[in-house]
């Protein structure tokens, strides 16, 4: 629990130190526009009224090589920021939130044999969950790319 926490305050709050050297994180350009954001470094893809989630390439980056992915079973109702479930990697592990509030519709199967996909995919395969909009105008209260990227800049200060 404690290591949960420190990475999201890490994450949330400092710049990642890798060996004792700032190590400059970013979310990619890989990133296609339609995505929106969230503080805690989830990502939502809106297609009609199912959003898909996942987390950052900042994110993916920070957590390292993930190993294990827990994740919710279909039909589980969430709220938007609500714990959804975690990642667990070689050097951490930290919980997922809900961008938005919905039901989980699809789980991605593939992550539970190779929970890599996170890392190598995070905007493509290593999708985490997809989810039902239920309150559209949540989405207006996430960050775009360009923001987003300026908020994650904001920790190399």
């Amino acid at each position: 629990m404690a290591t949960r926490v420190a990475l999201r305050c890490m994450l949330a709050s400092f710049p990642l130190r890798v060996c004792g050297h700032r190590r400059a994180l970013s979310t990619a350009s890989r990133a296609p526009a339609a995505l929106k954001f969230t503080d805690k470094h989830e990502w939502v893809r809106v297609d009609g009224t199912v959003g898909t989630v996942g987390i950052s390439n900042f994110a993916q980056e920070a957590l390292g090589d993930v190993v294990y992915c827990g994740l919710p079973e279909v039909g589980t109702k969430l709220n938007q920021q609500d714990e959804f479930g975690a990642l667990e990697s070689v050097k951490a592990a930290s919980e997922l939130y809900s961008p938005i509030t919905g039901e989980v519709t699809e789980v991605n199967q593939d992550l539970a044999d190779s929970p890599g996909l996170v890392n190598k995919s995070c905007y493509k395969d290593g999708w985490l969950i997809k989810m039902t909009i239920e309150k559209p105008a949540e989405l207006d209260t996430l960050m775009d790319e360009a923001a987003y990227e300026r908020y994650v800049k904001s920790f190399e200060d």
